[in-house]
């Protein structure tokens, strides 16, 4: 069995901006603050949160959707992975990102949840002040 969870949050930026960020090595480490390695084409590997996250990009949509395999270091190893849909949607007062992650282990949803929010929305909102 397995579970999914859906948070958004908003940021005063384009969603060009966070799309770029989101894919580029640098920024991502900078707008997260854990070592990120990312690449902006399908079918690459990244990694993020100084190694705990690690997958591959499916599907690419500028400015508007990120589609990734997704684990973590905490996953079983014969779990398998998960799918995190990151969403763009220009609002008045910039862009609601809206993560989507489907396929968690059973009994981990709540913990991912958790985080998203932590480890990404809030560092996110200082990063793009």
């Amino acid at each position: 069995m397995s579970e999914k969870i859906k948070v958004s949050a908003t940021f005063p930026v384009s969603a060009e901006r966070i799309y770029t960020a989101w894919l580029k090595s640098k920024e991502h480490t900078a707008m997260t603050g854990d070592k990120a390695t990312a690449s902006k084409q399908k079918g690459k590997p990244f990694t993020a949160g100084d190694g705990y996250i690690s997958g591959i990009n499916v599907k690419l949509t500028p400015f508007t959707e990120i589609v990734q395999s997704w684990r973590s270091t905490e996953f079983p190893k014969k779990a398998q992975d998960s799918t995190l849909t990151v969403t763009l949607e220009s609002v008045e007062k910039g862009t609601k990102v809206t993560v989507s992650h489907t396929d968690i282990p059973d009994g981990s949803g709540e913990a991912y949840k958790k985080g998203w929010k932590e480890f990404y929305f809030k560092p996110m909102k200082a990063y793009f002040k």
